[in-house]
């Protein structure tokens, strides 16, 4: 998990996934060719971005080299990871195309290796609002994560249950879809457990909806069918994390 800047417009300060949103290039249809995987449209577009931004904020990429490519096929390691990471900066600007240097590097995007495991869509309540899809991977065991130090100002490797005592405690800021997302992933032991699991259970949209719980008190309700156990979420627990 990655420490948001303080000065960040949304989630300031809160210990959140790797990610972003997606741009135009994410869906060009020059990356046909530069992905493993059988996704098209929007559905690859959100893989391609969560890969892009994945590198951006953290430098992992996940990634094959394109004359050893397929789903049963190894990811590049640290020597390309290191490579590519003169570039973060830059692609994260948009002064450097990503689909440039992925083609320029002999690579392609492993599309194959992410596991849908979440789909939230911010309530209407919210000044700013996001529809987000959450993915699972195994990360290379060659290569190290680095923060970015722009958007992000720290990084830590947590098991999920102990990034939930953290909240608790109030040793960290986390936002109800990434703490929900986290209790899920605490179900299982280990990266290969998670991934069996989910990557055989289908995803329900999450668009949580302000409503009452049975004392009248006004709360957040998601639906049961989705998994996380919790369906209903107190609003006075719901921080407003969007700057103004």
């Amino acid at each position: 998990m990655v420490e948001r800047h303080y000065q960040i417009d949304f989630a300031a300060g809160a210990l959140v996934f790797p990610g972003g949103k997606t741009h135009d290039e994410d869906a060009s249809e020059g990356w046909a060719d530069l992905v493993d995987g059988d996704f098209s449209g929007a559905e690859r577009a959100a893989r391609i971005a969560a890969i892009r931004e994945a590198y951006e904020e953290s430098g992992i990429i996940l990634a094959r080299p394109s004359g050893a490519r397929g789903a049963d096929a190894p990811l590049v390691g640290a020597d390309v990871a290191d490579a590519l990471s003169p570039f973060r900066a830059a692609v994260d600007r948009r002064e450097h195309s990503f689909i440039e240097l992925v083609r320029e590097y002999g690579l392609v995007l492993a599309l194959d290796s992410l596991v849908h495991f979440g789909h939230w869509i911010t309530p209407d309540m919210m000044p700013k609002r996001f529809d987000t899809h959450f993915y699972l991977a195994p990360t290379p065991p060659q290569q190290l994560a680095r923060h970015d130090g722009r958007e992000t100002t720290d990084s830590v490797w947590l098991e999920p249950a102990r990034a939930l005592e953290m909240e608790e405690a109030g040793e960290a800021t986390i936002i109800f879809p990434t703490r929900m997302n986290l209790g899920k992933l605490a179900e299982t032991a280990r990266v290969d457990d998670a991934i069996a699991r989910f990557r055989g259970e289908g995803v329900v949209t999450v668009l949580p909806v302000v409503g009452e719980d049975e004392n009248g008190n006004p709360c957040l309700h998601i639906p049961v069918e989705a998994g996380y156990g919790q369906t209903i979420e107190p609003l006075e627990k719901v921080s407003n994390v969007a700057r103004r």
